[in-house]
């Protein structure tokens, strides 16, 4: 009869051996089943992708249909601009001339070596300078020009200051969300009330929002669904912005290599409203928080069989930002997540 630590050992081996089984099997199961769930991608595939101009790094303004913060893009062409915090990170520099910087730096220096060469040669300190009178003088013209050098680069701070500084400001002061929330596809968005938002530079004028434009966005909403399931990409350019276009092709291509295909139907709106919008430039931006209903699946490409996702509709509440050029109509510019 086996002693007690033979059986203790004989428990441990068939203990490890069923461990060794569990972690190849889990091995082997996660790449499929993460495979599943990333073949499980709606439009812009369930992440935050494209451009809001100047805004692109600055979050929406929470509404009452996306109360919530919003995800930052994890896809964007658009890049932080070059010394945006430049004027905080310079170093200060004192004195009457610190804030005017190398001309009037320049300009004192030229002044003391005047009088320098006056003390050289004989003539005092400022003898080089034609005496008491020309002091005064010489004081006089020093204010005026510090006076019209300040103005000037006032002027110059206010015309170049970037406008992604003024992003934040703006949007908690003019550009709130706008409350329309009436149900339902014919009617989510427009309602007859037009939004009002407040433009990211303020030599920009407000750009307003109105019922022909709600329309565009629930029509795009669900236009951009049709064409993605049926990935047509040309449909899509007719839609969306290169940039997003761009993404889309890469996710569809992702699809092909799994040899899956995401049909997305019965999208339906249920509220939306206005959380911002701006005119930068020629382009108008309008970003739009949205929840509606739809059925989102995956099926195998030669089967038809069910591989993610359901055939019971869900309902999902996504921020998406739109863009107008002159002459052209409302195009999907960028979808973000919200948390």
């Amino acid at each position: 009869m086996p002693g007690i630590w033979e059986t203790h050992m004989n428990f441990s081996l068939r203990s490890r051996s069923l461990f060794k089984t569990i972690a190849v099997v889990l091995a082997l199961a996660l790449p499929t089943a993460l495979a599943i769930s990333s073949a499980d991608a709606r439009v812009g595939g369930g992440g935050s992708s494209g451009s809001r101009g100047s805004r692109t790094y600055s979050a929406p303004p929470p509404t009452t249909t996306a109360p919530g913060s919003t995800s930052q893009f994890n896809r964007t062409y658009t890049q932080p601009g070059a010394g945006m915090n430049s004027a905080a990170s310079a170093p200060a520099r004192g004195g009457l001339f610190g804030r005017a910087g190398g001309f009037m730096g320049g300009l004192a220096a030229g002044f003391l070596g005047a009088g320098l060469l006056g003390m050289l040669f004989g003539g005092g300190l400022f003898g080089g300078l034609g005496g008491l009178s020309s002091i005064l003088g010489l004081i006089i013209q020093i204010a005026l020009v510090v006076l019209v050098v300040r103005l000037a680069m006032s002027w110059w701070q206010r015309r170049h200051t970037p406008q992604a500084a003024y992003a934040n400001a703006d949007a908690g002061a003019g550009s709130g969300p706008q409350p329309n929330q009436r149900g339902g596809l014919g009617g989510g968005l427009g309602g007859g009330l037009g939004g009002f938002g407040f433009g990211a530079n303020a030599n920009n004028a407000p750009l307003e929002i109105k019922p022909d434009d709600y329309e565009a966005f629930e029509r795009l909403l669900g236009d951009v669904q049709t064409a993605w399931s049926n990935e047509d990409v040309a449909k899509l350019h007719t839609l969306a912005t290169p940039e997003m276009v761009s993404y889309f092709e890469q996710d569809l291509a992702q699809n092909r290599a799994r040899n899956v295909v995401n049909k997305v139907t019965g999208v339906k709106l249920l509220q939306g409203d206005l959380a911002e919008a701006w005119r930068e430039g020629e382009t108008d931006y309008a970003t739009v928080a949205l929840r509606f209903a739809l059925t989102d699946k995956t099926l195998d490409r030669n089967s038809g069989t069910v591989v993610a996702g359901s055939e019971q509709p869900g309902e999902v509440t996504e921020v998406w930002t739109f863009a107008r050029r002159p002459g052209s109509g409302w195009e999907l510019s960028a979808i973000q997540q919200t948390n």
